[in-house]
């Protein structure tokens, strides 16, 4: 939801055209331009200062798009500040409507994505002073954000970027994901190499890295590539769960964690879980699903016994009708032909993990 808040006659006109232009926009602007229809669009009026009014706006928008000038805005908003991963995209717009300016968050807070709509909507010019975006590289506080890839090491985001776009050397290591994230119509620039894995990496010399994977890094690994780097997690497992009726979240997670974990791999990688649709309402399978985030993927029994198993069971076929839940589920959900972990066993829960296939990169630039 964005809250589009005008303070001038110009600016309201401008204002009340962009408003009904951007879905999600909530228009505010000073009671003496009233003209009538406001009750009927949905506007919001208020009287004394706008700076009185943006705090709450702060708080409650995701994107705040001012028609006021860019130095007031910097003194009103700089008490508001708090973090650049929770504060929310800042634009503002000059009274003539020419120039539409990312202010804040540019690229967490998704300001430069959204400066870029209102220009078009406006005919202006959009003006965006972000180096990743200005130099069109790597934004690393988005790497990956369009396929839902989690950073899990943020800390160290600044001084990468900062050696993306001041042309240092910067390595690239994707273990897992999808590989296409290279969208500049230009070939990646020679400063930033791509490697495989970590082992591929790990005689290079570098002064940022950007690691992508589903693995959980051993000590070393973090070491050597985490010192000046940052860990993306992409959205790759699939978790086939089966439970006896009835199971507890507690345990259920139980299982999952400790499961990731004897195999090394991410919880925040997992992108989903499946198992057969006899437990699509299955409490502890839907609190787990909420807890983390994940939705569930459901199979018929005729749909799993596609899935040739290395040991059918008789006896879950004799309750469910089908030879078995959480292996062939986790194949079919996540588009692999083989899996991870073919199936444990632990309580009333079972549990299969494949991953989601994604070409490597060496594989996409044979093929064009």
């Amino acid at each position: 939801m964005y809250a589009v808040v005008a303070i001038t006659k110009h600016g309201v006109e401008l204002a009340r055209r962009l408003a009904g232009q951007l879905p999600g926009a909530d228009l505010y602007y000073m009671e003496k331009f009233v003209r009538g229809d406001e009750e009927k669009l949905g506007v919001k009026l208020f009287s004394g200062s706008v700076r009185l009014l943006l705090p709450d706006l702060f708080q409650r928008y995701s994107g705040l798009i001012l028609f006021i000038s860019l130095g007031a805005v910097v003194r009103m908003i700089a008490p508001l500040l708090k973090d650049k991963k929770t504060d929310p995209a800042v634009v503002v717009i000059d009274d003539r409507g020419e120039h539409v300016i990312s202010v804040l968050s540019g690229h967490l807070g998704g300001a430069n994505e959204l400066t870029r709509r209102v220009a078009a909507i406006l005919d202006a010019r959009p003006v965006i002073t972000t180096a990743s975006d200005v130099r069109q590289t790597i934004p690393v506080d988005l790497f990956g954000s369009p396929f839902g890839w989690e950073i899990e090491s943020f800390e160290r985001a600044t001084p990468v970027s900062a050696a993306v776009v001041n042309e240092e050397r910067v390595i690239v290591i994707q273990e897992s994901g999808e590989p296409d994230w290279w969208t500049y119509d230009k070939p990646l620039p020679e400063h930033i190499r791509v490697f495989s894995s970590t082992r591929e990496a790990w005689e290079q010399e570098f002064d940022a890295a950007l690691v992508v994977t589903h693995r959980l890094l051993s000590e070393e690994e973090e070491q050597r590539f985490l010192s000046n780097g940052v860990l993306y997690r992409p959205k790759v497992l699939v978790l086939g769960l089966g439970c006896n009726r009835g199971t507890e979240l507690e345990e259920i997670e139980q299982v999952v964690k400790e499961t990731l974990s004897e195999q090394r791999l991410s919880i925040k990688s997992v992108r989903n879980i499946a198992t057969i649709d006899l437990k699509k309402d299955e409490p502890g399978l839907l609190a787990l699903c909420r807890k983390y985030g994940w939705r569930m993927e459901v199979y018929s029994p005729p749909e799993l016994n596609t899935v040739a198993l290395p040991h059918p069971s008789e006896t879950v076929y004799r309750y469910t009708g089908a030879y078995g839940v959480s292996e062939p589920a986790a194949l079919l959900s996540s588009g692999a032909t083989d899996w991870m972990l073919t199936k444990k066993k632990a309580g009333n829960v079972t549990i299969s993990i494949a991953m989601v296939p994604h070409p490597s990169r060496v594989e996409v630039k044979r093929s064009e």
